[in-house]
């Protein structure tokens, strides 16, 4: 008899646990709170408690190729950077094709998730949810939590003396939507992630003037890197995470630095990072310095304090007649249907590779999506969820939860040399080595070395060229016929929707490819040489 699996929430971890559980033979249902799928993805002009609310104009900061599923290529004539819009076009598409909706329970709420009485020995959970008014009740083998943590707003009131005396309105970015109704305002954004930079940009065009007010400064990146292809195809390959763990750490931060001051410099933008050698995560926005520079939007330090109408900065600097406040200071982390299983204490987030409470006796319930890679989400909670469903059919198994603790506690030791210690960085991790580290636990890392032999230009395109998901479909579990298919033509989908008119293209011989795997082979005989 199947293990029968909950799964909360509809959006993209969702979707994708869903998917995972059925191609392993699973029995899911899925409790959506809200009457559609999508959650983060899905705009809505009303702001609803309970779920994740974004602004009309957001653009996904990750390209197509390295955002879609790992069997599921995005349809070529879609852009490379996908309005919201179309990445919930591209989540029905994907539903549609595996039959997912059937198992999705709508406007359905989870009240609470409990060990039933025998959990020890059995592992099961008792769900309780709430539907049009009436409560109902379940036993499930497993639970996959993947509501998200974009839902409660961090709203920091304690740290801006006088915001009790401001007359003007403020309010958290959660509820921004468009910029109609802020012509003419002064307007002051407390925050400098993506999204106080995307309502900065877009405020300008419309209001008398915008300022943007930050602690710490951030790096500012375009999402057009080398060539005009999209900045994660470019950064986020294997060859360069090799080369980042083996060169030293204060040669990686100088590096780091120079490369993203080659657009701008970032310190006569006043952007500069209090402490540019922590790796954080950058600012992706294409029009924020050009912004800057003609005056549209002035860059502050940190909000000493406010008056009835002006806003003190930390430098000094007064800035009058304020009329509105933006903050955009992130989100709290926060599963109350829990209790105390997923907790946040100390800046850390006790959870096994961000997934486990490592003191269950039985490991039958994980959070997918409880993490901020750099890099793609979708590929992150694909593989999470591959994992996990394999570990509630007992395929794959935990350590003991004293490794599992060590292991934490190491994760967040490396994570705060890294990142550093701010709230906006306890779910920080880096991208390709976590995905890897997952596709080993599931047995679907591709060895480079050995297709070197077998297809020489297949393991140039997984060192050299972009890390995207179909390389873990190449072998072991969930093997698709179509992963190397996908990674050798992937090429074509990034051009095609940029090649809108036709133009005569000279031959050239690829003297770049030649190169690659004259690098390929060093890298094996200087493998070989260690071994020696």
């Amino acid at each position: 008899m199947a293990k029968k699996v909950a799964v909360i929430g509809a959006g993209v971890s969702g979707l994708i646990s869903l998917k995972c559980c059925v191609d392993e033979g699973l029995e899911p249902t899925c409790f959506e709170k809200t009457e559609d799928i999508g959650g983060l993805w899905r705009f809505k002009e009303n702001v609803d408690d309970g779920r994740a609310s974004i602004y009309q104009s957001v653009i996904s900061n990750t390209s197509k190729e390295m955002s879609c599923f790992s069997d599921f290529p995005m349809p070529e004539d879609f852009p490379n950077f996908l309005h919201n819009s179309k990445l919930l076009e591209y989540f029905r598409i994907f539903a549609k094709k595996f039959d997912l909706l059937k198992y999705i329970q709508f406007q359905t709420t989870v009240l609470s998730v409990k060990k039933h009485p025998d959990f020890a020995s059995s592992g099961q959970w008792v769900v309780v949810t709430e539907n049009n008014g009436k409560e109902q009740s379940a036993v499930f083998d497993g639970v996959m939590v993947c509501n998200g943590h974009h839902i409660i707003p961090h709203l920091p009131l304690e740290s801006f003396p006088g915001i009790q005396k401001f007359k003007g309105q403020y309010f958290h970015s959660r509820q921004y939507k468009h910029p109609e109704g802020f012509e003419k305002k002064r307007i002051l954004v407390i925050g400098i992630g993506n999204s106080a930079s995307d309502i900065a940009v877009e405020l300008c065009k419309k209001a008398a003037q915008v300022f943007i007010s930050t602690r710490h400064g951030s790096w500012v990146m375009s999402r057009v890197s080398k060539d005009g292809y999209a900045w994660d195809l470019v950064y986020h390959t294997q060859f360069k995470t090799m080369l980042r763990n083996a060169v030293p750490r204060r040669v990686i931060k100088w590096m780091m630095e120079k490369g993203m001051n080659q657009w701008f410099n970032h310190e006569n933008y006043g952007l500069v990072p209090q402490n540019k050698y922590l790796v954080k995560e950058p600012v992706i926005n294409d029009d924020l310095p050009s912004r800057i520079l003609y005056g549209a939007i002035k860059v502050k330090s940190r909000v000493k304090e406010l008056t009835e109408t002006s806003a003190i900065f930390e430098d000094g600097t007064v800035e009058e007649n304020i009329d509105i406040i933006v903050f955009a200071t992130g989100y709290t982390v926060s599963f109350p249907f829990l209790e105390d299983l997923v907790k946040v204490e100390n800046n850390m987030v006790s959870l096994y590779k961000f997934m486990f409470p490592p003191q269950l006796e039985k490991s039958t319930l994980a959070c997918i999506g409880l993490i901020q890679p750099l890099g793609s989400i979708f590929p992150t909670v694909e593989l999470q969820a591959r994992w996990v469903t394999r570990v509630f059919k007992g395929l794959c198994t935990l350590p003991s939860e004293r490794t599992m603790m060590e292991d934490i506690i190491k994760r967040n030791k490396k994570r705060i040399d890294m990142f550093g210690e701010s709230n906006s960085q306890i779910l920080q991790t880096n991208y390709i080595e976590y995905l890897d580290e997952l596709a080993v636990e599931i047995g679907v890392k591709p060895n480079i070395l050995s297709l070197l032999l077998k297809d020489p230009k297949l393991a140039v395109k997984l060192y050299f060229g972009p890390c995207n998901s179909y390389q873990y479909r190449l072998v072991g579990p969930g093997q698709w016929n179509g992963a190397r298919n996908a990674i050798v033509t992937q090429k074509r989908r990034i051009l095609k929707p940029l090649k809108t008119r036709a133009i005569k293209t000279s031959s050239t011989f690829p003297v770049s490819f030649l190169l690659k795997i004259l690098g390929l082979l060093a890298v094996v005989v200087a493998f070989f040489s260690q071994l020696q």
